[in-house]
């Protein structure tokens, strides 16, 4: 088991400390916003007992706790006591870049309600002072896309060189049904040789053997095959160096029991051979008239 290890987040409103938790909490990290300081002590020492799921933290510490933030730096004195290990990474952006993302969003800075915008901005810096001299990683986003503060945090703060990188779900479905609100690739095979005109597979799944063998046996199934493994195979490291986690790739036909299903199964069997993290649902199958089904790549 890993040591326990707490990564506090702190620095401007509106520099990207929200962000930056995103991206640890995707990397695996157990993340929380807005706690309260005097608490991290505690809090620290109980997830030091929680076990695994809480080996890695990050929280968010910024001046909307109020009052309560004035106990940072007793609640760092009490960490280094317990034995804590832990690290400061401390967010900050232009004056400049803050004002211009405060007015896009139309949010009021916590520290000016009622005052101008560069006041509040000047009057977080002050109060933030003493605690940027004691971060461990300061990062400037004023040039910044989230992209590339996240790929920062990820070159830091990676749990393991082991860790899996973007997880792919594969999604058949049938368009009568609607198309999955969550697809980032959706693929139509509805020009693909329909099993539903063959009486004897009618009523069975594109996971039986019989059905498939259908369907992959025409020459345009093959091509489609060939052309369609090597597009995604291009797309996949790109996404995932544009930090996407998770990507969505939905195979569709006319009811969602056939062709998508069948094409659904090779891509699966595709990406798994080739080392991807990846998993296959089958959304509209039993929508259908399903007499016949079979367990399919997932369950071989």
């Amino acid at each position: 088991m890993d040591q326990f290890h707490l990564i506090i987040v702190t620095g401007m409103s509106g520099a990207g400390k929200s962000q930056a938790v995103q991206a640890l909490e995707d990397m695996g990290y157990f993340c929380i916003d807005n706690i309260p300081p005097v608490l991290i002590p505690k809090f620290a020492e109980l997830c030091m007992k929680g076990g695994e799921r809480v080996r890695h933290v990050a929280l968010i510490v910024d001046i909307r706790g109020g009052e309560f933030f004035d106990a940072m730096s007793q609640s760092l004195k009490e960490l280094k006591a317990q034995g804590v290990s832990y690290e400061i990474v401390f967010i900050e952006a232009s004056d400049q870049t803050l004002v211009r993302r405060y007015k896009e969003t139309r949010r009021l800075h916590p520290l000016a309600p009622h005052s101008r915008l560069s006041q509040g901005i000047a009057e977080e810096r002050k109060r933030l002072e003493s605690l940027r001299k004691h971060a461990d990683f300061i990062i400037d986003t004023t040039n910044l896309k989230p992209k590339q503060l996240k790929e920062l945090l990820v070159k830091k703060y990676a749990i393991s060189e082991g860790r899996k990188g973007m997880n792919v779900t594969v999604v058949s479905f049938g368009f009568k049904h609607g198309m999955p609100i969550d697809a980032d690739i959706v693929e139509d095979v509805r020009f693909l040789p329909n099993p539903f005109y063959i009486e004897e597979y009618r009523n069975k799944s594109g996971r039986v053997p019989a059905v498939r063998e259908y369907v992959e046996s025409f020459p345009i199934s093959a091509t489609f095959k060939e052309k369609w493994f090597d597009m995604i195979d291009f797309l996949l490291p790109n996404y995932e160096r544009e930090g996407k986690s998770q990507l969505v790739i939905a195979v569709g036909c006319t009811g969602g029991m056939h062709r998508s299903v069948c094409m659904a199964e090779a891509l699966y069997k595709h990406l798994k051979e080739t080392g991807v993290d990846v998993s296959i649902e089958h959304r509209d199958l039993y929508k259908n008239d399903v007499e016949e089904d079979a367990p399919g790549y997932e369950g071989m």
